[in-house]
């Protein structure tokens, strides 16, 4: 399973309404659909990994949502495949992304769809991350389009994940005790001091050990981690959901081909926790 093409979506500055995960998500999408030059219709199944939402939407699922803004199968008489425009959510904090890239190697390799996309989104529950200056995640989509590939030497190794031997000092959650009339707009984040470079150490020690696992020449390995700024100007806080589709996009931009002959993408969160996928390009 290769990486087709890869987006990303910050919101418009000259929008009149606030954020939207759908809108954010569904721009990130049509942006990798572009770059690939395949139609909406060629995906088979969406897999949507954001957390943080406008208004705390948990229902309906946002991959629904996402599905009909990027116009995925939008006519199921006229195109009835089983494996035509499916779509879920399925959320796990800042590793969701590679979380999403393992349910697609199983759904890829056993010929269920051809084709799968994956849509990262977060914004603030009041639609502006840029006014809470305590929240401290961006506005930020992404997405990746993947497919199976001919070369076997391509494409995303095995996906593991480890956790932390302590409690958790970073959480998000709706406060109903204390959100009162505002709970929809609001939300609260909990980051113990020093949190940042804890999260750090734990993904340094999941990389090292992904790699004694798997048998990974770090000197030819770039590796993809945790990302504490956003990309774009004028952009508050740090991405997360998104943070692997922005690191792989600045990777691609940023390293020569003779470089590197692959990657490793390294997620770390909540839990804590942290997953850890090795990704080799075609022709390398």
């Amino acid at each position: 399973m290769v990486i087709t093409a890869a987006a990303t979506a910050l919101p418009d500055d000259t929008a009149s309404t606030p954020a939207s995960v759908v809108d954010l998500a569904g721009r990130a999408a049509r942006g990798a659909l572009a770059r690939a030059q395949v139609p909406a219709s060629s995906i088979g199944v969406l897999i949507n990994v954001g957390v943080y939402r406008e208004h705390n939407t948990f229902e309906p699922a946002m991959s629904a949502l996402v599905q009909k803004e990027v116009g995925i199968n939008l006519d199921y008489i006229a195109d009835p495949e089983p494996a035509a425009g499916f779509s879920f959510d399925l959320m796990n904090g800042a590793c969701g992304v590679l979380n999403a890239v393992q349910v697609g190697q199983a759904l890829l390799e056993t010929g269920s769809t051809e084709r799968l996309l994956i849509t990262a989104a977060d914004v603030h529950p009041g639609g502006d991350a840029d006014r809470d200056t305590d929240y401290p995640y961006a506005d930020l989509a992404g997405a990746l389009l993947l497919e199976r590939s001919a070369d076997p030497d391509a494409g995303f190794g095995p996906v593991r994940h480890y956790t932390a031997d302590r409690p958790t000092d970073v959480e998000g959650y709706l406060d109903t005790d204390t959100m009162g009339r505002h709970g929809r707009t609001t939300i609260t984040v909990r980051r113990e001091p020093g949190h940042a470079e804890r999260l750090s150490e734990f993904a340094a020690s999941a990389a090292a050990g992904y790699a004694q696992e798997v048998g990974i020449d770090l000197d030819r390995t770039l590796v993809i981690g945790p990302s504490t700024t956003a990309d774009g100007a004028g952009v508050t806080g740090e991405p997360h959901t998104a943070a692997p589709v922005l690191g792989y996009l600045r990777a691609l931009e940023g390293v020569r081909r003779d470089d590197y002959e692959q990657f490793l993408f390294v997620s770390v969160g909540a839990g804590p926790s942290a997953a850890c996928v090795l990704y080799r390009p075609e022709g390398r």
